[in-house]
C-alpha cells in the first residue's frame, strides 16, 4: 500500500463511522468499466456500485445532461413544479408500463414508499382494519437500511441494537410458495420480495416461482411488491428481472442505475388503484423528482434502451458464467445468476470469499464479498466481449 493510499484510508478511518469495510484501494478517476486509483493503478470495476452503474462510469451522454442542466437549475422542491420531471416520469411509465411514478432519492426510500402505499391501499381499498396491515417478506432479503426495514431482516448483524422494531411483518423461506400461502391471512396487504437476491449472493429463485407467487397474491387480493433496485434496467439480462415470468408487479421498486451513477435517483411505479391512496401531504421528499436528478435519470433511461443493454446484458452474462464454471477451479462450489449479475459461491473448506478479493484486485479486478462465501461480479453492462474475457483470465489466475 503506497503512502497516499495509506493516507486516504486513514482520513476515512479517521473521520468516518466504521459502518463499512471497503477494500484498501482509493479511487479517483473512472471510465466506462475501468476506475484508476491514486497511484495511477488500473482495475476493472466488477461491482458497479452495487449495480448502480449500468450505464457504466461518465457515460457522455448523461454527464452531457448533468452539466446543461445544473447550468439551468438543480433545486426547487416539490413545492413548485419544474420542467424537467413530467417528461422524466413520461418516459420511465413508458418504459415500465404503468400509469403512475412516484418519485424519491435512495432505495431505502423507495422501499419505505412501498411500504406505506402497501399498508394505505390495504386500509382505504381492501378495507383491512387500521393498524393490522400485515406484509410477508422472505428470509436472507435485503431492501435497505432504515429501521423499518432492518426489523424484518434475517440477518442478525443487520438487526442488533436498533431495536424496537416495527410490527406488521412475517418471513418465509425464499423460493416458497407453499410457505407464502400459508402466511396469507385476511390482514395481508403485501408480498415484498426481491426477483433475485443479489446482497444474500446473487441467489435465483426456482424457476416458475415468480409466477406462482404472483398468481396466488392475485387470488388472495394480495399486493405483488417487486424490489428491481439492485435488478432493474436490464442488470439481468432482461428490463427487470420479473419479465423472465412475465410478471407485472403491482408496485415495482426501482433506484440504482435509474441514477445512471451520476446521482441518487429512486422510484416506485404503479398504476392508479395503488398510487390514487397517496394525496398531498401524505408522502414526499424535498429532492424527489429534481429537475438535476430528472435531467440525468432521463438520460440514464434513453441510454439504456437506445444501446440494448438488456440484450448486451443477456449475452454476455451467460459467457461470462460459461467461461467460470469451465474454469474447473477446485475453489468454486457453484456460479449462479442471471445476465450480468453473477455469484460465485466459494468451497468453505477454501475459506471466505474476501482473501479471494483482495487477491483479484493485485489482478487488476474489483469485486467485493457478500455473505462470506459469496464473490459478486457485476460489471457495467456496457463491458465488452474481449473484456469479459480479460476478466476471466484473471479471475483464473486467482481460483485455479
Amino acid at each position: 500500500m503506497s503512502s497516499r493510499t495509506e493516507e486516504y484510508i486513514q482520513m476515512d478511518d479517521a473521520y468516518g463511522a466504521h459502518n463499512y469495510h471497503p477494500l484498501p484501494v482509493v479511487i479517483e478517476k473512472a471510465e466506462r468499466v475501468w476506475v484508476w486509483d491514486v497511484d495511477g493503478n488500473k482495475y476493472m470495476d466488477c461491482l458497479s456500485a452495487y449495480s448502480a452503474v449500468n450505464q457504466g462510469h461518465r457515460h457522455p451522454k448523461i454527464v452531457e445532461a448533468l452539466k446543461a442542466q445544473a447550468d439551468r437549475v438543480t433545486l426547487t422542491s416539490r413545492a413548485f413544479h419544474n420542467d424537467q420531471m413530467g417528461p422524466w416520469l413520461k418516459l420511465l411509465c413508458e418504459i415500465t408500463g404503468y400509469q403512475k411514478a412516484l418519485p424519491m432519492n435512495t432505495g431505502a426510500e423507495a422501499v419505505e414508499t412501498a411500504i406505506k402505499a402497501a399498508r394505505k391501499w390495504g386500509q382505504t381499498v381492501k378495507g383491512v382494519a387500521a393498524g393490522r396491515q400485515e406484509i410477508v417478506v422472505c428470509e436472507q432479503n435485503f431492501h435497505g437500511r432504515t429501521t423499518t426495514i432492518v426489523g424484518f431482516s434475517s440477518d442478525a448483524q443487520t438487526r442488533e441494537g436498533f431495536g424496537p422494531y416495527t410490527p406488521g411483518f412475517k418471513m418465509i423461506p425464499f423460493g416458497d410458495v407453499k410457505a407464502l400461502d400459508a402466511a396469507i391471512t385476511s390482514d395481508t396487504v403485501a408480498f415484498l420480495v426481491e426477483p433475485v437476491q443479489g446482497e444474500a449472493g446473487v441467489v435465483v429463485p426456482p424457476e416458475g416461482f415468480l409466477k406462482a407467487a404472483y398468481d396466488l397474491c392475485k387470488k388472495r387480493n394480495v399486493l405483488f411488491v417487486a424490489d428491481e433496485v439492485q435488478t432493474g434496467f436490464c442488470r439481468t439480462g432482461r428490463w427487470f428481472a420479473c419479465d423472465y415470468e412475465a410478471v407485472k408487479p403491482d408496485i415495482m421498486v426501482l433506484g440504482k442505475a435509474l441514477g445512471g451513477g451520476l446521482f441518487p435517483v429512486s422510484a416506485i411505479v404503479a398504476d392508479e388503484e395503488v398510487m390514487g391512496v397517496f394525496h398531498p401531504g401524505d408522502h414526499g421528499s424535498t429532492f424527489g423528482g429534481n429537475p438535476l436528478a430528472a435531467a440525468v435519470s432521463k438520460a440514464a433511461l434513453e441510454v439504456l434502451r437506445d444501446e440494448k443493454l438488456d440484450k448486451r446484458a443477456a449475452e454476455l452474462g451467460e459467457h461470462f458464467m460459461e467461461k467460470l464454471r469451465k474454469l474447473g477451479s477446485p475453489h468454486i462450489e457453484r456460479v449462479r445468476g442471471k445476465g450480468l449479475l453473477i455469484g460465485v459461491v466459494i468451497k468453505t473448506g477454501s475459506g471466505p470469499a474476501r482473501p479471494f478479493c483482495m487477491k483479484l484486485m493485485e489482478h487488476g479486478i474489483l469485486a467485493k464479498d457478500t455473505h462470506e462465501q459469496v464473490i459478486r461480479f457485476a460489471p457495467a453492462l456496457v463491458i465488452t466481449r474481449e473484456e469479459v474475457d480479460w476478466a476471466v483470465e484473471q479471475i483464473g489466475k486467482v481460483l485455479a
